[in-house]
């Protein structure tokens, strides 16, 4: 399934955004969603993901109590709100997408679909 992330920009730490990723097809709610971070050099890491319905989530530890995932089916979109920023949170933070029910999916490989990625820098 095409995915689009949107949102991203430079914020200093403390600061607030919230991505948004788009998915174009009908059968949105039959998605598992996942939030991934990349920073250059590094792997790509787990950051979030959602149940089709926003009734259950689980994120990273790195991200607990700062991040949280939502959904809303009707207009096929997945959103990452992320308070408190932290530079080291600064990376191409990706949606994912897997039609699948409910589970946690944690690793890239368990995903089928990926959008282009969104920049989040955190610097002041």
């Amino acid at each position: 399934v095409p995915l689009a992330e949107s949102g991203g920009g430079t914020v200093q730490p403390g600061g607030s955004l919230r991505l948004s990723c788009a998915a174009s097809t009908r059968t949105f709610s039959n998605y598992v969603m996942g939030w991934f971070r990349q920073a250059p050099g590094k792997e790509r890491e787990f950051v979030a993901t959602i149940s089709w319905n926003g009734g259950s989530t689980y994120y990273a530890d790195l991200v607990k109590g700062r991040f949280t995932t939502s959904r809303d089916n009707a207009k096929n979109t997945v959103y990452l709100q992320m308070n408190s920023l932290k530079p080291e949170d600064t990376a191409l933070y990706y949606c994912a997408a897997e039609p699948r029910p409910w589970k946690t999916l944690l690793s890239p490989h368990e995903y089928s679909s990926w959008g282009q990625g969104t920049q989040v820098t955190v610097s002041s």
